[in-house]
């Protein structure tokens, strides 16, 4: 087969005690899943989930000793960071059941959803789509996968971010208002999902801006941390 122009390499991820990395099909997103950050965006109670997608090559991946350098991005004036578990999906399918959900999931990173809020601000106002809020480039930094047999208690561990060394989100993976299996039950009955595809499940409360020179630090205990330094 020949094509007009050489196709873009496959993003892929680094999982961790392996040699092989895990190509990535799409990046899903769930919007408001911690209470506490619903609350300060205006919101309350346990609405039905909603989700959005980031395009596969906004990842950045966030490993290494050194901090990775985040762009910042054009056309915004208040970037945002959302420290969020991500889910990474081995085995697709259409209906699965939250209950079975568990078979179908490969393993678990870190991820930052950063957002230019003014301008998903400014597209809400209008009722307009807000992609361009959410899907910009290196708008989801990620660190390497740990496969879910060395994850441990995932779904019950610490979530934090600090920002210059101060604290800016804590929380714990078990107050996510829609847990995993149940994002990916919905999520299913949407969109048939595939191996590849990673879940961003959602950010705690404490959301707020960054600015050029920022050292990012965030994690979920016991997957590794992430270090970004913002350009």
């Amino acid at each position: 087969m020949s094509y007009v122009f050489p196709p873009p390499p496959t993003v892929s991820v680094p999982v961790i005690g392996s040699a092989a990395r895990f190509p990535v099909h799409r990046i899903y997103c769930v919007g408001r899943n911690y209470e506490e950050h619903a609350k300060e965006m205006g919101f309350s109670g346990r609405e039905p989930p909603f989700f959005f997608l980031k395009p596969a090559d906004a990842l950045v991946l966030a490993a290494g000793e050194e901090p990775t350098l985040l762009p910042y991005p054009s056309l915004t004036q208040d970037l945002h960071h959302e420290i969020e578990l991500v889910v990474a999906i081995g085995q697709g399918g259409r209906d699965i059941a939250a209950a079975d959900a568990a078979g179908h999931v490969f393993g678990y990173a870190v991820g930052l959803d950063m957002t230019r809020r003014d301008l998903q601000g400014d597209m809400k106002k209008q009722g307009r789509p807000w992609c361009i809020g959410k899907g910009f480039d290196a708008s989801a930094p990620i660190t390497p996968i740990t496969p879910a047999a060395q994850a441990g208690e995932v779904h019950q561990a610490g979530i934090w971010l600090r920002v210059n060394g101060q604290e800016r989100q804590r929380s714990s993976v078990a107050q996510l208002i829609w847990k995993v299996g149940e994002i990916i039950e919905h999520l299913s009955r949407a969109w048939e999902l595939a191996p590849g595809d990673l879940i961003y499940t959602g950010t705690p409360a404490g959301v707020g801006p960054v600015q050029h020179g920022d050292l990012l630090e965030g994690g979920v205990d016991g997957l590794a941390a992430l270090r970004l330094r913002v350009l």
